[in-house]
């Protein structure tokens, strides 16, 4: 008999009865499979209604130890955040190790620990535990302040620090934000990633709570919060620490979240499977592909190829042309003349402030009500299978955005890789269903404003294997020509790195030659 893991999935709960609702409805989808799944939680609760709410999930799920707490404490929460102090920090220290101890006890192969603000996706147990780590957490997004960007539970050094840096390394305010920006865009994407800071929402392994992982405070630290002593001490006992970003969870840090849960809980509640019916499959919908692009006297360059490569899986095409005076938009309307193409002209370019090109190019191609949008420049080519395989990638209905790698050609056979020019080691969003509902917002910056939205990866996402290859730079003319436009709009480097400026013109860059 193959033997069932055992897994303890607890929680302190000091929590509003419409909040709670929602997280107890979340645990009652998560799939088990063949796990064997208890639960425990501590009812700190002030309300009344909330702790029936708790034993209302008792008598429905069985399995469950309600531990009541003899705490009698005020905790209070706003729209612009949550109210802590350090005797309220401890009591919920103490209140997890009371759990630890139970877990090792009873001999468990995991804990869960899980914070009743949290709602998780039904398949986010089970992913958890195939990862096979010690000690790991599945990433959530929170605004701490209500006008401020979205930021993860995780971290990588001291409290909240989150950006690479190296002992006695010295960072300018552009560099900090570079490394921030690349720490939170890996984050974006689908993928197991070592971190050095977790919490609210963390699987722990069996040999982790025997190794002694707790959250106790640790007398030689003034760190704020129960998670950084918990982290510190795992990390100094061995023990890694991971995010896993495949299945994000909801926090409902406000009541104005509470919407939101409702909407996330709906997404994820398991379909019925539907009665199988004898269809033409010939008569359903095929999803629809609109190319969107901008362009500006690419007529010589390599803007006929890229549109004829298009030609055999797009449906419609949105065109931009940021004042071109040569012959960009003859070409666009002989290559495109197969497929509905709306083309836009600026009389005046605005590339200047990118971010307004860019809204420019995405209000005129949602204009056209699109179904999937490929949003690519004049000087970049998919590899030659991607015209194979985007068919599959947009008849699927779990993701609604699609990121590939992007290689900087420095010739028309060789990519560049160094300090500077690995672009082609992350992915970056190209792909993407339009949802006339979703509330996009941009990244108010002139230049490096990204081609979608910022908000782009709040949507269900994947990564795909497929990759870009980028022409832009694959001549000297051009790069001379991109040398001296960066000096123009940017000449402080504050939209990019000064460095990665001067170094487009190095005489001997490391070149890789390209496989297909």
């Amino acid at each position: 008999m193959t033997h069932k893991l055992r897994v303890l999935i607890a929680s302190p709960i000091h929590q509003k009865p419409e909040i709670l609702s929602l997280f107890l409805e979340s645990l009652k989808q998560l799939k088990k499979e063949e796990l064997l799944v208890h639960f425990y939680f501590i009812d700190d609760n002030e309300n009344v209604d909330s702790s029936r709410l708790l034993i209302q999930f008792q008598e429905c799920i069985g399995s469950i130890v309600i531990e009541k707490s003899s705490y009698q404490d005020v905790y209070s929460k706003d729209e612009q955040t949550h109210h802590w102090n350090e005797h309220l920090v401890w009591k919920v220290a103490n209140f997890k190790n009371t759990i630890i101890k139970y877990a090792k006890e009873k001999n468990y192969d995991y804990l869960f620990f899980l914070d009743s603000d949290l709602l998780v996706c039904s398949k986010t147990l089970v992913h958890l535990i195939q990862q096979q780590k010690d000690i790991i957490s599945e990433i959530f997004w929170t605004k701490w302040q209500p006008e401020s960007i979205e930021q993860p539970q995780v971290w990588l050094y001291d409290e909240y620090t989150q950006y690479n840096i190296q002992p006695g390394e010295k960072l300018s305010g552009d560099q900090i934000y570079i490394r921030y920006q690349d720490f939170i865009t890996k984050l974006r994407n689908p993928g197991v990633y070592k971190v050095g800071g977790l919490g609210a929402c963390t699987l722990i392994s069996r040999n982790a709570l025997q190794k002694g992982v707790n959250f106790s405070q640790i007398p030689n630290l003034t760190f704020w919060g129960e998670d950084r002593h918990f982290c510190i001490r795992a990390a100094a006992i061995g023990l890694s620490l991971y995010v896993d970003t495949h299945y994000p969870a909801y926090h409902i840090y406000r009541d104005t979240d509470i919407k939101g849960g409702k909407t996330f809980l709906e997404k994820n509640t398991p379909r019925q499977k539907a009665p199988i019916l004898n269809i033409n499959v010939s008569t359903l919908t095929k999803p629809e592909l609109t190319l969107s692009m901008i362009i500006k006297d690419e007529g010589d360059r390599f803007l006929r190829e890229v549109l004829k490569s298009h030609l055999p899986y797009i449906d419609n095409a949105v065109i931009i042309d940021d004042g071109s005076t040569d012959n960009s938009v003859e070409i666009c309307r002989e290559v495109l003349k197969a497929v509905p193409c709306k083309i836009v002209q600026n009389k005046v370019s605005k590339f200047s402030t990118e971010v307004e090109l860019r809204q420019q190019q995405w209000e005129e191609t949602i204009k056209t009500d699109p179904n999937w949008i490929l949003n690519v420049d004049a000087d970049e080519l998919f590899e030659d299978k991607f015209k194979q395989e985007v068919e599959q990638l947009l008849k699927q209905e779990d993701y609604d955005l699609y990121s590939f790698r992007l290689y900087d050609f420095w010739s028309h056979t060789h990519y560049r890789e160094d300090e500077y020019w690995y672009a082609h080691l992350f992915y970056r969003p190209f792909l993407t269903r339009y949802r006339k509902n979703f509330p996009y917002v941009w990244n108010e910056t002139p230049q490096h404003c990204g081609r979608f939205p910022k908000n782009i990866f709040q949507l269900p996402n994947s990564i795909s294997n497929l990759r870009v290859k980028h022409y832009g730079w694959s001549k000297l003319e051009y790069r001379l020509e991109k040398y001296e436009r960066y000096l123009a709009v940017d000449p402080q480097a504050r939209y990019g790195i000064k460095e990665q400026y001067d170094s487009i013109l190095d005489k001997s860059p490391n070149l890789i030659k390209w496989e297909e």
